[in-house]
């Protein structure tokens, strides 16, 4: 039988259809995982007696003439700041260790498993999602499948390797500050943040709770949006996903980019950035129709406003472990936490007020479009321990650098989708579809034609 392991449809369609186990399934992903994992430093847990069991369910209920769902048989795993029952939730941390295992699954990890996805394992992640390159002083770095030496991206590294490696077909993420699209780019996968409210963080250790999103990545639009239509909808146990009703994405899918209005975000977007990086940004742009250029204002303040407002919420949670325990934290976390609980209050109160300034900005310009183009990273994947970089005669550090292009957007909750696009070398690129809150579905039409089309599209490493 020929089978595409690396496809959550294609397998789910063979499981439900009685042609495939979910135990055979399962057993192939533990295989890839003891080969491949290693090498990649990806997971900090594979849980092998559960998910045997989880498909040894599936099975029978199957055998007994049931749908176990829509995603039945599908192995996923999850970044480590995800509640799982029964293991402790590490967020990338020492200290987490020594919290007592969770007593139930997160709402996401739920939702997958309800519809007959099986959860193999959870993936290595910047600690307490404070990163963007998952160089992680306690579990060490996770690497890309591309090239070893350098980093995957982060914070949500491990979910982005696991997923471009083939160890699992689908994962989920967190993006605070670019944290699903960055290692999306870098690992040339499919990557979604969706608005803000739109799917449930129960369960999910946050990082900065005014800014904090969850979401998948695959390798395919068709995988990428099945996962969504799963995770998205209200939940009264997480305050900003009470009320929004769920709006299925997948029939959009075939509807094409018609009517569609598309623009090229310039200015602060092409800036900073490797050439072939602006190229990607300008053809998939094209592709798509864009006839003008447009300034997204305010947007290196926003990257400003961002960051304060993130390292303060981020920082108020651990505040008490910061003045017990500064040695048990990754040094760079810890400094960025510190420096962050000094700032006077009145400076977060000036970066919220600029927040909903900016907003209303924003609004207005996609009143008039559709779909904002942007770079997602500004370089292919970097170096694993690069501390500067230069671009266009400035130098940067590497690792903050990397967010430059998905910060501006996390702040105001816009949904946004990486898609892979591949560059010069053999490192994949990523591009930003940013889209008006709560309108997730247009861009995954238009993400949907780029890759009927041959413009973007997962190519898997050699």
């Amino acid at each position: 039988m020929s089978m595409d392991w690396q496809s959550a449809n294609s397998i789910a369609e063979e499981v439900r259809g009685g042609r495939l186990r979910a135990r055979a399934t399962v057993e192939a992903a533990l295989a890839r995982i003891e080969l491949g994992a290693g090498r990649l430093n990806c997971f900090t847990a594979v849980l092998t007696d559960r998910a045997l069991a989880d498909a040894e369910r599936i099975d029978a209920e199957i055998a007994a003439g049931s749908d176990p769902g829509p995603l039945a048989g599908v192995p996923f795993a999850v970044k480590n700041l995800f509640d799982v029952a029964g293991i402790v939730t590490l967020a990338g941390s020492k200290i987490n260790r020594e919290s007592a295992p969770a007593n139930q699954d997160a709402g996401v990890v739920r939702a997958l498993r309800l519809a007959g996805a099986i959860l193999v394992g959870t993936l290595n992640m910047d600690e307490y999602a404070y990163g963007f390159t998952t160089e992680n002083t306690h579990y060490g770095p996770t690497r890309n499948p591309y090239d070893l030496s350098r980093s995957a991206g982060g914070s949500s590294g491990g979910s982005g390797a696991a997923v471009a490696a083939g160890l699992v077909p689908i994962s989920l993420g967190t993006d605070t500050g670019g944290s699903i699209r960055v290692p999306s780019a870098l690992c040339g996968l499919f990557g979604l943040k969706p608005t803000f409210g739109r799917v449930t963080r129960t369960g999910t250790v946050l990082f900065a709770p005014s800014v904090d999103h969850v979401g998948p990545l695959a390798r395919s639009v068709r995988d990428l949006v099945a996962v969504y239509d799963l995770l998205q909808g209200p939940d009264a146990d997480d305050p900003v996903c009470a009320t929004r009703p769920a709006d299925p994405a997948m029939p959009t899918l075939a509807d094409g980019i018609a009517n569609l209005r598309v623009a090229l975000a310039g200015g602060y977007f092409l800036e900073h950035a490797e050439s072939e990086v602006v190229a990607a940004a300008r053809r998939v742009a094209e592709s798509l129709g864009a006839r003008r250029e447009v300034t997204v204002p305010h947007a290196a303040a926003a990257r400003a406003a961002a960051m304060i407002v993130t390292g303060v919420e981020g920082s108020g949670l651990h505040l008490a472990n910061l003045k017990t325990r500064p040695g048990d934290f990754d040094p760079m976390t810890r400094d960025r936490f510190i420096a962050a609980a000094l700032l006077p209050g009145s400076l977060y109160t000036r970066a919220q007020s600029f927040r909903r300034a900016y907003q209303l900005a924003v609004e207005t310009l996609f009143a008039d479009i559709d779909i904002l183009i942007t770079p997602t990273t500004p370089l292919a994947a970097p170096p694993i321990g690069q501390e500067q970089v230069t671009l266009g005669g400035s130098t940067f550090p590497s690792r903050a650098h990397v967010g430059r292009f998905t910060i501006p957007f996390s702040i105001i909750g816009l949904p946004v989708i990486s898609v892979p696009v591949r560059g010069a070398t053999t490192l994949p690129l990523g591009v930003q579809l940013v889209g008006a809150p709560f309108k997730e579905a247009q861009l995954l039409r238009a993400a949907a034609f780029l890759e009927a089309e041959g413009v973007v599209g997962f190519v898997p490493p050699s």
